[in-house]
Formats: structure tokens, C-alpha cells, sequence
């Protein structure tokens, strides 16, 4: 993420309101019914609270100072580009949270704080390679959950077999992973809100190892499938939260690289899967394939035990608290002890929100269509690529798997490509503040850019990809349109994921949770049906059919850009 992700620049002394109250029935994301105003100073002392009960004299005063709470909201929530990862102002002003209780009250309690970022409990003041190491355990840990997703396609052809099953209940196995990598950040990420990050990874990694178990001595295909999506189900829980972790530990000076590096490691897994699933299926027995993921889950696994700490701020503040009040024998207090909120509360609004989002809002709705049915086709490919380069070209399993190296590589492009949208995004601000917009400030529509030109850029992967799919065509013209359709799909991700961040602030989380679940939803139907349309169709008009459904939405990012600040004056639940 970028410098130009927070909108607002620093100043010598800013108020922002935090903006917890309830807003005509519905609870924020935060739940809480106050708002706290932070006054900041000029350097990193001390901060001063103060409470404003939400319908009193003092919060109508507060509000005829300031602009909507909608509007300002917009100025705190940015996220991640691994459309699981929701960063708020408390990344970086991790002393404002709800529930926070004013130093000297009544109640004679004292709040806790950071003594800066060199607070040795802060993980910002862990050594910059101790930080990284993090950051790449993190990482690899995520691949290899994304990675399983798909490692699994390469043993299709000997667990039939094995099994006398049809090639349509094996397809079953990768959709029900899928699936609960879609249902899982719902239900298993609010979690992380009350213990902290580190026993979310630890625990959700080894429930991700534990059913990893019965997959690789499965006697039947009844086990397998019921392993699967248990496993997905448990990792999810871990992409979940593992972003959070990077803004925990980094600045936002800092956060660019490392944001950049994690992003990728969700989308570069489903293409490692069969490129290392293909050796090992075609030189050795299939249960090799879940004997390497058990061993590389219990590495990353031993890994996050002895090298991950916790770094969630709340958590990390609670535990300063108890240390003082052991140590000095006053009434110490974190911001996280004072929450109001319940576990069954915080779970039950995470699994609804998403869904009245996607029923009430259309620009959430077509963006989660638009990233949904491009994870669906990636998903799809990972049966249509052996039909079109075996039966085409005479490729080997392991040679299949090489295939999906465009893939692989139009993603890393992407990727890479991110310094280029920040540098635009930049323009667009300075542009917005020429025009006499205030300083620092920015339109959720400026996210969008990147979007629009991967939009239309993923038809051409496809186009190109289908019509070169004939055998006297050279392998490698549609290997380089799969690299085309893979930098498509990049973009559309990138600008589709902070523009929801951006464009919902209070909703930031059921938003992206929104656009997890939809394209979960696609990516394990799609391949459920992709043989038999390129069997049924043919390779040339089986994709086409696909690229003509992207092109559909293609125009969508475009109109949001354009009259993207109309349609949020008239939303419920959309910044103003």
C-alpha cells in the first residue's frame, strides 16, 4: 500500500472522530454506540480523549464543527490488496479503539498508550530483519494455503481410479476447498478482535494440518472431500487475519514493500499448485501430494510458533495494562477492556453484512460480480489447461503443470505494476486538491483506474487464449494471452479491493468479506462445469463464452468512476 492510502495528510494538530455511534439502527462495524474525538499534538506524547455520548449537546456541537460522519469515515479505512485485510486508523494511532476510558476519569482509571514506536512492547520497535522474517513467514504461510487449493487438480486422474469415482465428484474436492475459503473469514476473523493474531495462526494453522491428515490416507473419496473442506475452512482463517499482521509491525512509510510482497503470496499459490503437484503426480503415487503439503504446513506451522508473536495492538495494550497494574498498583486500563461487544454479536453481524451489501448496494454488488467471475474462470482453467495443451500438444502431466507459468508470471507483472497506480492515484489527489478540494483528501473513484484497464484487459487474455487453442497453433501463443488474462486479473483485483475499503469505510470488513464469499462462490462452481463446456463447445468458443461474460462487466468499473459519487449520496451505507 502507498503513502497516498491515507487520505489527510499530517498535520500539526488534527481532530478525527472515530465515529462509533449508530447510524439509523444499523451497527458499524465497530458496534459501539460512542464516538471518541482524538485531539493530536505535535509531537508523539501523551494523547487527550474525551467522550461524546452519541444524541447529546456535545456530540450535535461536534458534528456542526466537522463533516458527516460518513464522509470522514472515508479518511481512516484502507486495506490490503489481499481482499482479506482491513487496516483503520488504529494501525496508526493504535491507542484509539472503541471502549476507551479517559485518563483521570471519574472513575479514577488511567488509559494505556504507547511511549511511541519505541515502546519495547510495540511491534513496530522489533529490529527491522526480525520484522521481515515475520513478514516472510507470513507470507509463505498464506501460499502454501492457497497453493493446497489447487496442488489437489494434479491427482485427478489416479484418484478416480483408486476410487471409481467420476471426474465431476474428484472436481468436487477443489470446490468444497474453495468454498471454505469463502465461508471461513466470516465466521473465524472476528475472532482475532478478542484473542489476537497469534492464537488465530496457530490454531487455524494446525486444524489446517490436522486435515490435511485424513486427505492423504483417505480410504474412500467420501473422506477426502469432507478433509477438504475442512482444511480450506481452516486456513481461512489464517488469510483472514495474516495481513494485519504487516500493518501491526510497519509504518505507513514503511508498509509499501512488505504490503506489496504479502499481497501477492494469496494469488501466486493456485498457480505453484499444479506446476509442483504435476512432478509429483506423474514420477509418484498421489498420496505423495498431500505427504509434501503435510510437510510444508508443519514447517510454516513450527515456523509462526517460534517466530510469529503476537502484534495486534488491542491485545498487546491489554497485556501493558496488566503489567502496570501489577507492577504500580493503579487502575490501569486498555482501550480493549472496556468493549462492549459479544462474541455471538460481533460473529452474527459478520455473516449478515456482507449479504446486505450485495442485496442493497449496486456497486458492491457488480465489483464483487466482476472479481467473482474472474477467480471463477482462474478456477476453471485448472481444468480446461490440460484438455487444450495435452490433447492439443501431447503434454505430460508435469509439463501441464509448467503451463500455468503465463499464469504465474502475468500475475507477478501485475503485481509489480503496483508503483504505477500509486504514482496515478497520487495525480489524481494533487488534481482534486488543485481544484479546491482539501488537502490530502481523495474520492473512493480514485481507486478505480487499475480496474477499468484490467477490466477490458482480461477479455483480450481470453479472447486471445481461445483462438489460439489449435493444435497447429505454437504452445506458447496461449501460454503469453494466459500471462495477459493474469495481469488482468491483477488489476481488477487491486482497484476492486480499496475501492470497497474506501468507498464503505464503517462496512469496510463486510464488504471485502462480501467480495471473499462471492468469489469463493464462483471459483467452486465454475470448475464444476468447465470440462464439459470445453468438451461440449469446443476450446475456441468455450472460452470465448467466458471472455464474453468478463466483457459484460467490463464496462461497470468505468461507470463507477464516472458517476460513482452520485450513486453514493443515494447509499445507505457508502461514504457521502
Amino acid at each position: 500500500m502507498d503513502d497516498s492510502a491515507w487520505s489527510g495528510a499530517a498535520r500539526d494538530r488534527k481532530v478525527t472522530s472515530l465515529g462509533l455511534e449508530k447510524n439509523d439502527g444499523r451497527l458499524s462495524d465497530y458496534d459501539e454506540e460512542k464516538s471518541i474525538e482524538q485531539v493530536e499534538t505535535e509531537d508523539d506524547g501523551p494523547k487527550e480523549y474525551r467522550t461524546v455520548a452519541s444524541g447529546g449537546q456535545a456530540g450535535d456541537e461536534n458534528f456542526s464543527r466537522q463533516k458527516s460522519r460518513r464522509s470522514l469515515q472515508s479518511h481512516r479505512s484502507y486495506g490490503g490488496e489481499d481482499g482479506y485485510t482491513v487496516f483503520s486508523e488504529e494501525h496508526q494511532n493504535p491507542t484509539i479503539s472503541t471502549g476507551g476510558k479517559v485518563a483521570n476519569n471519574d472513575d479514577g482509571q488511567l488509559l494505556v498508550t504507547w511511549d511511541g514506536d519505541s515502546d519495547p512492547m510495540n511491534p513496530r520497535s522489533m529490529p527491522l530483519l526480525r520484522r521481515w522474517i515475520v513478514v516472510i513467514i507470513v507470507s509463505s504461510s498464506s501460499l502454501a494455503v492457497t497453493c493446497t487449493s489447487s496442488l489437489y487438480t494434479s491427482t485427478y486422474r489416479q484418484i478416480t481410479k483408486e476410487f471409481h469415482s467420476s471426474r465431476i465428484v474428484a472436481t468436487l474436492g477443489l470446490s468444497l476447498f474453495v468454498a471454505g475459503l469463502g465461508v471461513g473469514p466470516m465466521v473465524l476473523s472476528p475472532l482475532s478482535e478478542f484473542y489476537g493474531r497469534r492464537p488465530i495462526y496457530i490454531y487455524s494453522y494446525l486444524f489446517f494440518l490436522i486435515w490435511l491428515i485424513p486427505e492423504a490416507v483417505a480410504p474412500n473419496m467420501a473422506t477426502m472431500l469432507v478433509g477438504r473442506f475442512f482444511d480450506g475452512l481452516s486456513g481461512s482463517a489464517f488469510l483472514s487475519v495474516a495481513g494485519g499482521t504487516i500493518g501491526d509491525m510497519f509504518t505507513k512509510a514503511e508498509l509499501s514493500t512488505p504490503m506489496l510482497v504479502y499481497s501477492a503470496s494469496p494469488f501466486l499459490g493456485p498457480e505453484i499448485g499444479p506446476l509442483v503437484g504435476g512432478f509429483i503426480n506423474q514420477y509418484t503415487n498421489w498420496r505423495w501430494t498431500f505427504y509434501v503439503q503435510l510437510i510444508w504446513a508443519a514447517a510454516q506451522l513450527a515456523l509462526i510458533f517460534f517466530l510469529v508473536p503476537e502484534t495486534y495492538h488491542p491485545v498487546l495494550l491489554r497485556n501493558k495494562a496488566k503489567q502496570l497494574r501489577k507492577e504500580t498498583g493503579e487502575p490501569w486500563i486498555a482501550p480493549m477492556e472496556k468493549m462492549s461487544r459479544s462474541i455471538p454479536t460481533t460473529v452474527m453481524w459478520s455473516c449478515i453484512r456482507p449479504f446486505q451489501l450485495l442485496i442493497l448496494e449496486p456497486m458492491c454488488l457488480n465489483l464483487c460480480i466482476l472479481s467473482a467471475v474472474l477467480l471463477g474462470i482462474l478456477y476453471l482453467f485448472f481444468g480446461a489447461f490440460p484438455l487444450v495443451f495435452q490433447n492439443n500438444h501431447g503434454f505430460t502431466l508435469s509439463q501441464t503443470g509448467i503451463s500455468f507459468l503465463g499464469l504465474f508470471v502475468g500475475m507477478i507483472l501485475g503485481v509489480c505494476s503496483d508503483p504505477i497506480w500509486r504514482r496515478n492515484y497520487s495525480r489524481l489527489v494533487q488534481r482534486r486538491e488543485a481544484a479546491g478540494g482539501e488537502p490530502g483528501g481523495s474520492e473512493p473513484e480514485f481507486r478505480l483506474p487499475p480496474t477499468i484497464y484490467g477490466a477490458f484487459l482480461v477479455p483480450i487474455g481470453l479472447f486471445g487464449f481461445g483462438w489460439s487453442t489449435f493444435p497447429w497453433v505454437h504452445w506458447i501463443v496461449p501460454i503469453i494471452f494466459s500471462a495477459v488474462f493474469g495481469v488482468g486479473v491483477i488489476w481488477v483485483y487491486s482497484g476492486v479491493f480499496t475501492f470497497l475499503v474506501d468507498c464503505y469505510p464503517l462496512y469496510a470488513a463486510s464488504a471485502l468479506a462480501a467480495n471473499s464469499f462471492a468469489r469463493s462462490a464462483f471459483a467452486a462452481a465454475f470448475p464444476l462445469f468447465g470440462v464439459q463446456m470445453y468438451n461440449r463447445l469446443g476450446y475456441q468458443w468455450a472460452t470465448s463464452l467466458l471472455a464474453f461474460l468478463a466483457l459484460a462487466m467490463a464496462p461497470f468499473p468505468y461507470l463507477f468512476y464516472r458517476y460513482g459519487k452520485k450513486i453514493r449520496g443515494k447509499s445507505q451505507f457508502a461514504s457521502a
